[in-house]
């Protein structure tokens, strides 16, 4: 059980090497982390140094309108942001791996069950979006068959995020009921958060079949948390993990990915850390601290054409709460 005091203390005590020597070593024991939006997992990958890919998600893919509402992400890879300087805060694993450099924009917002009450809805989780640019590399390394991956985002978690304005603009433009409960939604603070990700295949028949363990540990004023879990696709794919020479013209695939999520900090429940005037938040007590997750979905990549369609079904991330799922749709194009 984590305070907002204490949990401060902690962040100011630890340096940012120590942090990631303390990352690696929880990788290296097979702890893994999972995110709403996840850009940089391997059954994700673009072969390219220069990319760019649309993401959006939304529960009405599921036929409902509650919990994780709305996300989206711009994405960008390019050589050019080799030369950006966040870069030296993220760490190299090997010299001879083949790395990539992008920017993200990402935004994220959720809301309780009765989201058109102007009423707090004690006991669902309260409204709240994020808006944060993220800056990453992505590192593979063909010969020992892993991927390497680290991110810092840095950006706003409450109304200045404009999730309601958002939200509104898409129910008047679709007829459906307007949610006038964000007067209630979690107070403006400071997102700053670090990632470490690591994938390694474990098995592979061809072009056809590959299942590879993934992790990644996030810290910060957002995120705080850690996952274990496997993934595996199947279709007709070049592998991530190796050199590909002679690139298939048309890929289509099948992947599903298992986790469980052990939950430290999650802002847009708890409240930002250095604001306490949020006018409802879900008691520490309550947060799950153990969330299972599953995500699968459909890949195919034509020539500099790539799209996908998602699904995410989650566990209760509050005693009181319900299960979350929702659907996703990324569209991109290598230059």
């Amino acid at each position: 059980m984590f305070s907002k005091k204490l949990y401060s203390c902690l962040l100011r005590k630890f340096s940012m090497k120590t942090f990631v020597f303390i990352c690696i070593l929880i990788l290296c024991s097979t702890v893994f982390y999972a995110q709403k939006i996840d850009n940089i997992a391997s059954y994700r990958s673009l072969q390219s140094d220069a990319y760019f890919r649309l993401h959006y998600d939304n529960d009405y893919f599921t036929a409902q309108d509650q919990n994780y509402t709305q996300g989206y992400a711009f994405e960008l890879v390019l050589p050019v942001l080799a030369k950006n300087p966040v870069n030296y805060l993220f760490f190299d694993l090997a010299e001879d791996s083949k790395k990539q450099y992008g920017l993200a924009l990402e935004h994220i917002g959720f809301t309780p069950e009765d989201y058109g009450s102007p009423e707090i809805q004690f006991g669902d989780r309260p409204f709240a979006a994020a808006i944060y640019l993220k800056s990453f590399t992505i590192e593979t390394n063909t010969e020992k068959s892993f991927r390497f991956s680290s991110s810092i985002s840095l950006g706003v978690i409450g109304p200045a995020a404009f999730g309601e304005e958002m939200q509104t603009n898409i129910h008047e433009a679709t007829g459906n009921t307007i949610p006038i409960g964000w007067r209630n939604q979690i107070e403006n603070d400071l997102v700053l958060n670090y990632e470490v990700s690591f994938e390694k295949k474990l098995y592979s028949l061809k072009n056809n079949f590959l299942i590879n363990s993934s992790s990644s540990v996030q810290i910060g004023s957002l995120f705080t948390n850690a996952n274990l879990g496997l993934q595996t696709q199947i279709g007709l794919f070049d592998s991530p993990f190796t050199s590909v020479k002679k690139k298939n013209k048309f890929q289509i695939y099948f992947y599903t990915q298992a986790l469980v999520n052990a939950i430290v900090y999650d802002a847009t429940l708890q409240g930002g850390l250095f604001t306490s005037d949020s006018p409802y938040v879900i008691e520490s007590s309550a947060v799950s601290r153990l969330v299972g997750e599953v995500n699968y979905g459909i890949v195919m990549k034509t020539g500099r054409f790539y799209l996908e369609y998602t699904r995410t079904h989650l566990t209760k991330e509050f005693k009181t709460g319900s299960e979350a799922k929702w659907g996703g749709l990324r569209v991109g194009f290598r230059f």
